[in-house]
């Protein structure tokens, strides 16, 4: 299975939703896309859905992590949403959800961001 990678703009909030499988093969196409993103249009918000990520392995982890670090050294705020119950387990014993903020879907997460 592949990735697939959908980038919206609503005001200042970058949506990143991925579908597919989020691994090694895939991780540098989701960096290079979202970082992009973020500096070009000078991104300080940034939701990721993952509803429809079926699979994540630790190089996905690194690029959200990565990700998370950019919009912090922007003194933005990262919200990840609409996790599915296998990615939510990965990111649960990795301690992620410990810094990055979950939201149940992605229009809460506009919602605590200021923009729905």
């Amino acid at each position: 299975m592949s990735l697939n990678i959908n980038l919206e703009m609503k005001q200042n909030v970058l949506c990143v939703r991925l579908s597919g499988e989020l691994d090694h093969h895939t991780a540098d196409q989701v960096r290079d896309q979202v970082s992009t993103t973020i500096e070009k249009h000078d991104i300080r918000y940034l939701v990721m859905n993952l509803e429809n990520l079926m699979f994540m392995d630790s190089s996905g982890l690194g690029v959200i992590l990565g990700r998370y670090k950019q919009i912090k050294q922007r003194n933005g705020e990262m919200v990840v949403c609409a996790v599915s119950p296998p990615v939510e387990r990965l990111f649960n014993m990795s301690g992620l959800f410990k810094i990055i903020r979950l939201e149940p879907t992605e229009e809460f997460a506009l919602k605590r961001l200021g923009v729905a």
